[in-house]
């Protein structure tokens, strides 16, 4: 009920030691030619998690100054999208990639759900496009995705302020992974993207359970 709220985050899995080769031949879907005879060795080989880049705000120094710029963290798993309805919380739709997948492009695959009773759609400006807006506008989806800050110029005042009162429905969704980093402690310890797939969206089914038990807790004390 009332729209829904589309979000990704990054889910760690044992980092693999390869070599540049190794690597080039993952990213381009082969299997290395060493490990081809050895059986053994490719059982323990995630030849689907990737590298990305995490970023994140640079903290205040015990100077009180801030860093010049903020901080690049290198990261390697698998990346969880989900849909939340607005109203309850509940994820009611979900997808797994490896963590350097777009989160745009997923809004397309599958992550929209055309049960809610609203037709609104939050999301942060990784979601913003005009392959998106259009797939939106055909599905009979109403945009509430925030806006991005025009090329080298400052952000127009409008538009702030949109964003923000966005953001402030938007951000419910980090409740979410909160929730299960901090309950659960998501994170993959199998190998491979089938796997990895399970093993998230078992997490996602008991944040739900954990979600409704919440909630009749709370209309029970009302």
């Amino acid at each position: 009920m009332s729209g829904q709220i589309l979000d990704a985050t990054l889910v760690a899995a044992p980092k693999q030691r390869n070599t540049n080769a190794e690597k080039a031949d993952l990213r381009a879907g082969r299997i290395p030619e060493d490990w081809q005879d050895k059986p053994a060795k490719l059982s323990h080989k995630d030849r689907h998690a990737r590298w990305t880049l995490k970023f994140t705000k640079a903290k205040r120094q015990d100077d009180g100054t801030m860093p010049s710029s903020d901080l690049a963290i290198p990261f390697f798993g698998y990346k969880s999208h989900v849909s939340i309805d607005r109203k309850y919380r509940f994820i009611r739709k979900w997808k797994t990639t490896h963590a350097a997948a777009s989160d745009g492009a997923r809004l397309r695959e599958g992550l929209l759900d055309k049960t809610n009773m609203a037709s609104s759609v939050w999301a942060d400006t990784a979601y913003r496009s005009k392959d998106n807006e259009d797939f939106m506008e055909k599905q009979g989806f109403v945009s509430k995705v925030h806006r991005k800050k025009p090329h080298l110029k400052p952000m127009p005042r409008h538009i702030q302020k949109s964003n923000a009162g966005k953001s402030v429905i938007r951000s419910r969704v980090e409740h979410v992974f909160a929730d299960q980093k901090s309950q659960t402690g998501l994170f993959v310890r199998t190998v491979g993207i089938s796997r990895a797939t399970m093993r998230i969206g078992l997490a996602n089914i008991v944040y739900n359970m954990r979600r409704l038990l919440f909630l009749e807790r709370l209309n029970a004390s009302a």
